[in-house]
């Protein structure tokens, strides 16, 4: 074979082996950024799964569940809504009266009024009872029977006392004021009780009652006698919430304490075969 052909065959032969390393490195490099892509791919999958995981943990979608506090009993959720609408202005008026352990100034007393319009009276006296001021200086109602208060006010912060002259019951909220760290008086705010019933949505439904005391309704046909001369020292002592019969009505009832003192909250039951005395959900 002559030299030039031998030449050109060489030539011919480093040229196809380039050609063919070239295509098996692309090849190669292909694989590798697949499978570089797909280590990738995974690992980003990972991370985000991960990622994710710990998303929900810190900062978790909320869920709303509409029936946690669903009601079992028809007769406590009657009570319920009537008795919440009353409930919470009496809560709202005993937190601000009892926050007071000083002379009440004339700003506290506005604000008393402005928030609480539906309050009869403030009555400022000393340690000894001697009136040191009151507004109104006239009040509607007047004072029937010394309104007595006896307590340890260093552990005591509130208490309250019924009295029950012509016009109707008035509540007074009693809480102590203090001047160099030694009592110094009470601070007496007063309400008629059926003035609270008055924001319950259904008023002649529900009934207010001052265990060993009067029961109170804006149902003037309402027989309450039977359901105050039930033994509520005994029913307390054990329970907070449940049923009773009152001369053949069932009602549901609710305590709630004005410092050391029960109120209770009751209704004439929607079923009286429901009488399941489980918690109320508020």
């Amino acid at each position: 074979m002559p030299k030039e052909s031998s030449w050109r065959v060489r030539q011919l032969l480093s040229r196809r082996l380039e050609l063919s390393l070239r295509y098996l490195f692309a090849v190669l490099l292909a694989v590798m950024l697949v499978s570089a892509c797909s280590t990738l791919q995974d690992s980003w999958e990972g991370t985000k799964e991960m990622a994710q995981g710990v998303g929900e943990f810190v900062n978790p979608d909320p869920e709303v569940d509409f029936n946690a506090y669903e009601f079992e009993n028809p007769n406590q959720e009657k009570l319920a809504r009537l008795m919440t609408p009353v409930d919470g202005p009496l809560k709202s008026l005993i937190r601000y009266v009892s926050d007071r352990d000083s002379y009440p100034d004339e700003k506290w007393i506005d604000l008393l009024f402005l928030r609480y319009p539906w309050i009869h009276s403030l009555i400022v006296v000393n340690e000894e009872g001697w009136m040191l001021d009151r507004l109104p200086d006239a009040p509607l109602k007047r004072i029937t029977e010394p309104l007595v208060y006896e307590a340890n006010w260093r552990e005591t912060f509130l208490q309250t006392v019924v009295d029950y002259p012509e016009l109707g019951p008035e509540l007074y909220i009693g809480t102590p004021f203090f001047k160099d760290a030694d009592f110094a008086g009470l601070i007496l705010v007063s309400v008629d009780p059926r003035t609270l019933l008055d924001f319950c949505p259904k008023p002649e439904e529900l009934v207010m009652l001052q265990p060993g005391g009067a029961a109170w309704s804006m149902n003037r046909d309402r027989e309450l006698a039977p359901l105050e001369a039930l033994p509520w020292d005994e029913i307390l002592e054990d329970d907070v919430l449940g049923t009773v019969d009152a001369d053949g009505q069932c009602y549901t009832w609710l305590v709630r304490y004005v410092g050391s003192d029960p109120y209770v909250y009751a209704t004439p039951c929607s079923d009286a075969e429901a009488r399941d005395s489980g918690w109320l959900p508020f």
